[in-house]
């Protein structure tokens, strides 16, 4: 069957789900064949391909020599996206299962993990250094890939990326994750698709299959409840029911929750701890799982869950987890669950039975592991208690629900009762006659809705968007660009506004969303306070914009802004001229992984200008004579219009350094202007983020690094430079500091010969201003930081604690390097636990009464995350504790090895060396 450009052969709807990737499709030429599932040829065992409709969205890395090359031949030729090796399906999870660490899941629910880079190769989350790792984006794209690939084997003629495509994504996905969702499916070379709500979808399936009877199956509803519990996700939505003049139901969507990253895998999880604990006490001093082996043991225990809570379930399983390498069969460790154990954990654990005005925790209540930021309550019936709570107004009469979880029968009626407990009446439950494939066939009934060919759900725009208007920390306003239930596709322009907007210049927007709206929504250029209710920041908007002719890029243009939400399912924002609509740019979100202080552009005030006057006067274009006493007294000067500069907050920080950046090239007069431009400089944009425009700015400066400075015979600059690099470090890539770490190993390790040869611009640098550096470096890898460590630990062992700066400064910098919870980097970058075990065995030969740094760096090297790839043992955690509290070390360090919890001012100042700019805190 052929497919010509515009009229595609099918629709196709795609559940890249959790733990199932589902295919649907309707043919677009017979409209009475209704929705097949497509079956994805795919490995099920060793040498033999079969056919089933779902497809495990797992990746499996087996080592070499594990499986024969046959055993991964495939019908179609080698995607470009394939690791070699690499196994999807369901043989994935099956060898998943069997041998721990080399398993890749839940890749959706670490796209919406922004604490993360999220581009990076980072999983399997905790696996050992020699398995192959992919990126959170790419593992995604694979799947896609692979379902490409498989239906282009089947359908040559119509190839799946000439079709009409929608992708299903959980409705609480915000502008980031739904922005890296789209990209995934670029690298699968499907560049054109639409996204629609799990929820949603689910409820068109409901529809398409009712389409006959809906005006009598509806007759009685006024408000449905779409609970979608998956394996990684949790999503509410709110459909209200009327009817027009006809009798026939209009449906419009008119809430969905925030989201939760809550789901069966929270389940597997609890129930893994405690098999893990049974296995252990019949083990000689305890025995605790590492995260490849409990990641096993989920898969073993998800089975387990599956067959206990299903209809006519046993009195009991047993859970078996085998032994690793030789010691398969002989290593392995039996538990057996019963079935009341698994209801009270599963069933009262995370549906327990609750009164509707029991909200949903705020305390760190919930399962953290694998890095993922698990919600913090695991009850689910509490989150909807608080969905409920916050959408104010009649409580649904009818419930359908979806999700995996739900084949559970004591899942779906404990939450049917609850529902009914607080509506007191019983509700109406919609049948779903499969919730593993019903969001797949109701991506296609969406798309058969769309060409009116069956019935839609209506509501437009779930949430309300914001542009926030203040000064970061002091006007908290934001005016509504794009008001809840706004039209797909129909662009919306804020006409009362207008915004000044300097061509070839960077530009900002920060915007922010309604996570609930009680009422009627607010109107399109609404003035909202966002201390009043609860609000979502989203990635700032930041571009450089350009005209497109050299000549004007330095204009400044008054400008709009127009908003719409696409009919792909995505926000886009574009800048329009005020005096030609014809003029436009697309402002793009930023999606780096830390957060964002918003920091909204400050008014240039009468004492910034004087400062700004003050820079210029030492190193403007026109060279002013200056005595050096003054250039020296720079900051002093500046402190006296601006306050201490430990006062100077975010936006004047940036306004000082984009100040001095424009005078870079005065910082070459002499030595001593150049030591203070680098101090200033690096002062001004620390720590490397924490506004919109930082990148931007980081790449600018990083454009000076290979120059290196003028006067590198004085001392005091080359320590400036240093100075200067450590402090915005936090906004280097990985391929920057890695650079930077070229030059920290020269300067320690060259001998005289090496040095002979040094780069003319490579600055001198000494082991003090080298120690702060590679301290600062947490995007290098893991085990650049263990050779950091080890050299630190020499220093240590040289010095003989005949050096108590020495000493101090060594700690200090070690406990940089192996925290556990990095403050820039991401978390897949740590330093391996077993080496840090290592460096606390050193730690505990020193005397911590006299030594106290040794005390500080064992906090933060035992520092406990709740993520078990980068905690150390139980029983060194223990013996450090009892360390600490031996010496009486600071409450607060105690707290750090013994739960999991954010770190002060006064601890945060100590381990990065320096304050904060006020109002910028990191968040781990």
């Amino acid at each position: 069957m052929g497919s010509a450009v515009g009229k595609p052969a099918f629709l196709v709807g795609i559940d890249l789900g959790t733990t199932n990737t589902v295919v649907a499709y309707a043919d677009t030429s017979d409209a009475q064949a209704g929705i097949k599932l497509f079956a994805i040829e795919q490995l099920v065992a060793p040498g033999e391909v079969g056919a089933r409709p779902l497809l495990p969205s797992l990746r499996y890395h087996p080592a070499a020599g594990e499986l024969a090359a046959g055993d991964l031949t495939l019908p179609w030729p080698q995607q470009e996206l394939e690791l070699e090796h690499a196994v999807l399906g369901a043989l994935a999870r099956q060898l998943g299962a069997q041998v721990p660490g080399r398993l890749v899941s839940s890749a959706k629910s670490w796209l919406s993990h922004a604490n993360v880079d999220r581009q990076a190769p980072i999983l399997p989350w905790g696996a050992d250094a020699d398995v192959a790792k992919v990126s959170p984006v790419a593992a995604s794209a694979s799947y896609l890939a692979y379902v490409r690939a498989a239906w282009n084997h089947r359908f040559p003629h119509a190839p799946l990326e000439e079709q009409e495509l929608v992708l299903t994504i959980p409705a609480s996905f915000d502008e980031g994750a739904r922005a890296l969702t789209l990209a995934a499916a670029r690298l699968a070379g499907l560049p054109a698709l639409r996204l629609v709500e799990e929820p949603q979808a689910a409820f068109y399936d409901y529809l398409h299959r009712r389409r006959a009877t809906l005006r009598e199956d509806l007759a009685a509803t006024r408000r449905i409840l779409v609970c979608d519990v998956g394996g990684g996700t949790t999503d509410f939505s709110l459909i209200d029911v009327a009817f027009d003049d006809d009798g026939a139901p209009q449906l419009t969507r008119s809430s969905v929750g925030n989201h939760l990253i809550l789901g069966g895998d929270n389940m597997d999880l609890a129930l893994a701890h405690l098999v893990e604990t049974r296995m252990a006490a019949g083990v000689e001093g305890g025995m605790k799982l590492s995260a490849a082996r409990l990641s096993q043991l989920m898969e073993r225990c998800r089975a387990a869950k599956e067959l206990l809570l299903s209809n006519d379930a046993p009195e009991s399983t047993t859970v078996t987890l085998l032994g690793a390498g030789s010691r398969l069969i002989g290593g392995s460790r039996s538990a057996d669950v019963t079935r009341a154990e698994v209801a009270a954990m599963v069933v009262d654990g995370f549906f327990p039975k609750v009164e509707l005005g029991d909200t949903a925790k705020k305390g760190r209540a919930g399962i953290v592991e694998f890095g993922l930021p698990y919600a913090q309550d695991a009850a689910i019936t509490r989150h909807l208690a608080s969905f409920l709570h916050q959408h104010q107004g009649e409580l649904p009469d009818t419930l359908l629900l979806n999700g995996g979880v739900f084949r559970a029968d004591a899942l779906a009626r404990r939450l049917a009762e609850t529902l009914a407990h607080w509506r007191g009446q019983p509700l109406t439950i919609l049948h779903n006659d499969n919730p593993d494939v019903a969001v797949a066939r109701g991506a296609v009934a969406y798309a058969l809705a769309r060409r009116g060919q069956a019935p839609r759900i209506g509501g437009g725009s779930p949430r309300s968007y914001f542009l926030v208007l203040g000064e970061a920390g002091k006007d908290q306003r934001a005016v509504c660009i794009l008001p809840r239930g706004s039209a797909s596709g129909e662009e919306i322009r804020l006409t009362q506004r207008l915004f000044a907007l300097r061509l070839g210049r960077p530009v900002r927007f920060h915007l922010a969303t309604s996570l609930y709206e009680a009422g009627t929504p607010p109107k399109l250029g609404e003035i909202v306070d966002l201390d009043a209710g609860e609000y979502l920041r989203l990635p700032p908007l930041a571009s450089v914009l350009h005209a497109g002719d050299a000549g004007n890029d330095k204009r400044e243009i008054a400008v709009q802004l127009a908003t719409v939400m696409t009919e792909v399912g995505t926000l886009e924002v574009h800048c329009v001229a005020e005096a030609d609509a014809s003029m436009r740019w697309l402002l793009e979100f930023q999606l780096r992984g830390e957060e964002e202080t918003p920091a909204e552009t400050v008014s240039v005030s009468p004492r910034v200008k004087e400062a700004i006057e003050k820079i210029e006067r030492i190193f403007g274009g026109k060279a002013q004579k200056v005595e050096t006493k003054e250039v020296r007294q720079l900051r002093q000067h500046l402190e006296r219009g601006l306050g201490g500069r430990e006062s100077w907050e975010t936006p004047l920080l940036r306004q000082l350094f984009d100040a001095l950046l424009l005078r870079a090239r005065g910082r070459r007069r002499s030595a001593e202007h150049e030591r203070v431009w680098l101090n200033l400089t690096g002062y001004c944009l620390r720590p490397g983020y924490g506004d919109a425009l930082d990148p931007w700015r980081i790449e600018q400066l990083w454009a000076l690094f290979d120059t290196g400075v003028q006067h590198h015979k004085d001392n005091q600059v080359c320590a400036e430079w240093w100075t200067l690099w450590r402090r915005v470090a936090g906004g280097l890539s990985s391929e920057q500091q890695l650079r930077l770490l070229d030059d920290f190993a020269f300067n320690l390790q060259a001998d005289a010969a090496q040095r002979g040869s040094r780069p003319v611009t490579l600055v001198n640098g000494s082991d003090d201003d080298m120690l702060r550096l590679g301290a600062s470096l947490e995007c290098i890898p893991g085990a650049y930081k263990a050779e950091v460590g080890a050299w630190l630990l020499k220093r240590l062992e040289k010095a003989g604690r005949k050096d108590e700066a020495a000493d101090t400064n060594t700690l200090w910098a070690l406990a940089r390097v192996g925290a556990r919870q990095p403050f820039h980097g991401s978390a897949h970058e740590v330093v391996d636990s077993a080496s840090v075990a290592d460096w606390l065995t050193v730690l505990l030969a020193l005397d911590w009464k006299k030594v106290e740094p040794a005390a500080f760096a064992a906090a933060h090297l035992a520092r406990m995350t709740g993520d078990r790839s980068r905690d150390i043992g139980d029983d060194l955690r223990a013996t450090i504790l009892a360390r600490l509290k031996a010496v009486g070390a600071p409450p607060l360090w105690q707290t750090m090895v013994s739960e999991v919890t954010q770190l002060d001012e006064t601890a945060t100042k100590r381990i990065l060396g320096e304050a904060l700019p006020p109002g910028l805190k990191l968040i781990g």
